[in-house]
């Protein structure tokens, strides 16, 4: 188990604390003895105050400016004049220079010297004066305008050379193992840093020269704003994030596949470490999955109400198949994991089959393939069966003799979930078709499809409303029929969300159930766009009317739901 600890800056203020009445120190007085934390800390957990009212507070004390954020254009001077080690050592970060002058935000107005202490570092001749920010700021605007790890890379490149042109007088031993110590630090930076920023999943890509971090937040790429001298050590991280998911360092050339639990700000992650091959190294996905962000009911994941009371019916059949359809990465697995949270309580044994096991959930028999020694899902499933389930999760129909399996099992009285690639709910009875299952044995076993995508929602810090555009106005008015689109909202763009104008993610679905007609349909083997013309003529909603609904509701936006639903926002 790996612990990653954030960065404390946790300031030596007192004068924050005046305007507090004595019952509230008194409280914030016994928590700090109690947990081993100063008194501003303790009244900073209590939420007592924020930080920027405390620090606020204490910099009118000390008389110092007190800014609420450092902007997206820092000249670039000032950057050149503090290194990332400096600026992360003594968590300031450079503002600008006036007149000269050297201006450092800090969280610590009171800190005593800091100033000359800094400047005898630097061993610049420029006076330096502070201005007071909060930590958070701070630590953000280091992140931004020197890259994750910066501070780290640049202790790394520093011992590089010294190595080189000293080699004779050095110990080797302990520069490998101080090599090795500050690739450990890098890769526990960079997974903190993704962690905090809520990112799924962190790329490492090699290139000729170069090594790109990127983060996926919310279905979208970013890059992670590491330094270009990264790529000097890219050997070294790719061999530290093998070891981490226990993986084996001295094999290049094929792909692996491992797993790792990390503890950040005392919560646990579980990461999925694929690594695969490539021209110019190994490329690196982590995938990061809180074990606690188990979604606790179905109207959580964002149905309609129609669709929570539809699913919430045949969750609870003593058999059939309930398929969750989509593109990788659409919640099809967050969605199956809700059922088996709310079926676990009852009197059911529950079995699951999965690749990989993404969330331990107690209560619960799970399994994971393991192809290279012939643990299939197929295999998998027969031998679930002599257990005696009541329910079971197959991770993935992937072929002919799992669906077959899966089929039959749902025949013999057991009720099975499981998830198909898909583009809509129809298609998946296309495409079990095409994997050449009996239209019969579909038509009798299959309860309900359904299909979804994950759209980005408007973020509520900066949401309001907003013209659509021309071209996106009549595009909606093609599809919907509708003569007049009903007012949206957009994100103006804000810190809070990347300044994208989203933060979050819902879903949107469409929910197919086998009536009679479409049974009947089914074996006569009709068409998939004639199974789902017939589905909404019975009152399936689609993505897309589904997405919309969402938009007119201010939850997200119709380019988003266009971008989900037709891969275009024209």
């Amino acid at each position: 188990m790996l612990q990653i600890a954030a960065h404390p800056c946790v300031p030596r203020i007192e004068a924050g604390l005046a305007g507090l009445t004595e019952e509230q120190i008194a409280v914030a007085r016994v928590k700090a003895a109690e947990q081993g934390i100063s008194l501003q800390a303790s009244v900073l957990r209590l939420g007592i105050v924020t930080e920027a009212e405390l620090l606020q507070a204490a910099a009118q004390k000390a008389g110092r400016e007190f800014v609420t954020a450092i902007g997206e254009h820092v000249d670039p001077e000032a950057l050149r004049a503090v290194t990332a080690n400096v600026a992360s050592h003594y968590h300031v970060m450079p503002v600008a220079l006036r007149e000269g002058r050297l201006i450092l935000a800090t969280c610590d107005p009171f800190a005593a010297d800091l100033e000359h202490e800094i400047g005898l570092v630097l061993g610049d001749s420029r006076e330096i004066s502070l201005v007071v920010a909060a930590s958070t700021i701070i630590g953000k605007a280091i992140r931004t305008f020197y890259g994750v790890g910066a501070a780290t890379v640049e202790q790394m490149i520093s011992a590089e050379d010294k190595h080189d042109n000293a080699a004779a007088k050095h110990d080797l031993m302990d520069e490998d193992k101080a090599r090795e110590a500050s690739v450990l630090k890098l890769v526990n930076q960079l997974l903190a840093d993704g962690i905090t920023n809520n990112v799924t999943d962190i790329h490492i890509e090699p290139y000729e020269s170069d090594l790109k971090v990127r983060y996926r937040v919310d279905g979208m790429l970013y890059d992670a704003g590491v330094p270009s001298t990264v790529r000097h050590f890219r050997e070294g991280i790719t061999s530290r994030i093998k070891i981490l998911s226990g993986l084996d360092i001295a094999e290049k050339r094929l792909p692996q596949d491992g797993r790792a639990q990390v503890d950040v700000s005392g919560r646990r992650y579980d990461l999925r470490v694929s690594v695969l091959p490539t021209r110019y190294g190994e490329a690196i996905n982590i995938r990061i999955l809180a074990q606690t962000t188990l979604i606790p009911d179905l109207a959580s994941l964002g149905m309609s109400p129609l669709e929570v009371h539809a699913l919430g019916r045949l969750i609870y059949k003593p058999h059939g198949i309930i398929l969750a359809t989509g593109p990788t990465g659409s919640g099809k697995t967050t969605t199956l994991y809700t059922c088996m949270h709310l079926l676990k309580d009852t009197n059911s044994k529950i079995i699951t089959i999965e690749d990989p096991i993404e969330y331990d959930m107690p209560g619960i028999v799970q399994m994971q393939v393991a192809p290279g020694i012939g643990f299939t899902f197929a295999r998998a499933l027969r031998s679930m069966l002599r257990h005696d389930p009541d329910i079971m999760l197959v991770g993935e129909i992937r072929d002919l003799e799992t669906a077959e399996t899966a089929i039959r099992t749902a025949l013999t009285g057991h009720l099975v979930f499981s998830t198909l690639h898909t583009n809509d709910a129809a298609g998946a009875i296309a495409r079990l078709l095409d994997m050449g299952i009996e239209p019969y044995l579909l038509a009798s076993s299959i309860e309900a499809v359904l299909a979804q995508r994950l759209v980005r929602m408007i973020c509520p810090e900066c949401k309001q409303a907003a013209e659509l555009d021309p071209e996106v106005a009549t595009a909606i008015k093609s599809l919907t029929q509708q003569e007049q689109v009903p007012p949206v909202f957009k994100g103006r763009g804000c810190s809070k969300c990347r300044f994208t104008g989203y933060r979050g993610r819902t879903v949107i679905t469409e929910l197919l159930l086998l009536s009679d007609t479409i049974r009947e349909m089914t074996v006569a083997k009709r068409h998939a766009n004639e199974i789902d013309a017939q589905a909404r003529r019975e009152g399936m909603t689609c993505l897309l009317q589904s997405g919309l609904a969402k938009a007119f509701a201010g939850i997200t936006t119709c380019e988003e739901v266009l971008r989900a639903t037709t891969g275009s926002i024209l």
